[in-house]
């Protein structure tokens, strides 16, 4: 769990300031659990430029509760959290203080979404919350605000662990959560998943990736690894301390994440997707008549491919689709073998290029259209799909023929404004596993729209 907030000063010397208002959001990492926020009673004077900047003012806090009223409140809440907030150096030594003033020693593990936005998001004009998260198309209302400027941190925190591919913060939780001994049982592992679509992170007892998984039920795939017989499945069964998930909505981004992450983090378990899965590909050659052909081969990095896929069958498969829709050939296709003409044509779904009734010209018009549908080169799109949540969608960047990475919005204008949409996108390796992944799906599966620009 992860304890984020802000909050509000009176101004003053170090060391000597004073909690004007206090908001905390508790986060699981998806969504927000529980929350407190308040106007704090300082018992001194604010300093007139706070005011002016907050607009909290010393007639307002005269009947708000005093620190030593809400520090029970606040203890609860960040009871077993990592507090997090934008430049947390601050929030947290003005905590300390408060309770040191009490008494009560406060100590938590602390993460900086300032420290975090600079090293995930480089390059910014500015990491200040407001300028940030507005560069981001992040909403946010009550600038200056204890809440306003929480809510804000949160909506930046969860953009942040998405682009944190290496899961450097998740580890980080991890390692604090087995500092406190507890050991958890498979089945209470499972219990705590959601039967949604995302990937999981499986973990060792040092918080390590052994395992990286997607599925469309992460909650009943799970189960599958903690029920099942295989050697590989006895192997996380013996292993596991921990699984952590990010929800995707989109399955689409779940499987391009899946394959990032994998190759990024090398799980120990994940050995045989750490190369290419796409070990067949779709070529294009002419033959002796002049007809562009089209065949299923084994992957070879000297010859450039349409699409790839992982079995020889499932690329003849795909190849029977195409050749079907684009009324193309099964004999030149090399599904077909026969001296006569292929079947298609028998059943009148062949224009006869088999034997010499389409020229090739005419032919190789239908293949060109097929190969321009598939290919992206030179393609600038925005794929969209569904998000993790109802109000949510998702965002698949393609620029000049390059997968450049992923994001989730709220906001039409995120996902309009292409500088915006920039700035929030995930970065991603663009490889020929992605590639593939992005053409398999958009053949097989319907998304919300594709945006050309």
């Amino acid at each position: 769990m992860y304890c984020i907030l802000d909050i509000e000063t009176t101004g003053g010397q170090f060391n000597e300031e004073g909690i004007t208002e206090i908001a905390i959001y508790k986060f699981d990492g998806h969504e927000v659990v529980d929350q407190f926020i308040s106007l704090v009673n300082p018992e001194k004077p604010i300093q007139p430029f706070v005011v002016k900047l907050t607009g909290i003012n010393n007639a307002m806090l005269r009947s708000a509760p005093k620190f030593y009223e809400v520090a029970k409140r606040i203890i609860e809440i960040t009871e077993g959290c990592v507090i997090v907030a934008h430049n947390a150096s601050f929030d947290y030594r003005i905590l300390k203080t408060e309770f040191r003033r009490l008494g009560y020693d406060f100590k938590k593990q602390t993460l900086c979404t300032v420290e975090l936005a600079k090293k995930l998001i480089p390059e910014q004009e500015s990491y200040s919350l407001g300028k940030l998260v507005r560069a981001l198309g992040i909403p946010m209302a009550d600038r200056h605000r204890a809440s306003g400027d929480a809510m804000a941190t949160v909506k930046l925190f969860k953009m942040l662990m998405a682009k944190d591919v290496e899961k450097e913060i998740v580890k980080s939780f991890i390692k604090t959560e087995i500092k406190s001994g507890i050991s958890p049982k498979l089945l209470d592992i499972v219990e705590s998943l959601p039967s949604k679509t995302g990937i999981y992170y499986i973990h060792n007892e040092k918080g390590d990736l052994i395992y990286i998984g997607k599925s469309k039920n992460i909650k009943k795939r799970v189960n599958q690894h903690f029920t099942g017989t295989s050697s590989k499945s006895k192997k996380i069964q013996r292993d596991v301390y921990a699984v952590t998930f990010e929800e995707t909505g989109s399955e689409l981004i779940s499987l391009l994440k899946e394959s990032e992450e994998i190759k990024i983090n090398k799980p120990i378990y994940n050995r045989a997707q750490r190369k290419s899965i796409f070990q067949y590909a779709l070529y294009m050659h002419k033959n002796e008549e002049g007809y562009l052909a089209l065949s299923v081969e084994k992957a070879d990095g000297r010859k450039k491919e349409i699409t790839s896929f992982t079995t020889l069958q499932e690329g003849r498969n795909a190849l029977f689709k195409i050749t079907e829709k684009h009324n193309l050939c099964q004999k030149i296709n090399g599904l077909y073998v026969t001296k006569n003409d292929c079947f298609q044509h028998k059943i009148k779904e062949c224009n006869g290029a088999c034997i010499g009734e389409e020229t090739p010209e005419s032919y190789n018009e239908r293949v060109k259209e097929f190969i321009e549908e598939t290919s992206f080169e030179n393609n600038n799109m925005v794929i969209i799909d569904r998000g993790r949540t109802f109000d949510e969608r998702s965002a698949v960047l393609i620029e000049n023929g390059i997968y450049k990475g992923y994001c989730f919005y709220e906001l039409n204008y995120q996902v309009s404004n292409i500088e915006i949409l920039k700035n929030i996108i995930i970065p991603m390796q663009n490889n020929r596993d992605v590639k593939t992944i992005i053409q398999s799906y958009l053949r097989k599966n319907k998304v919300y729209k594709v945006i050309h620009f």
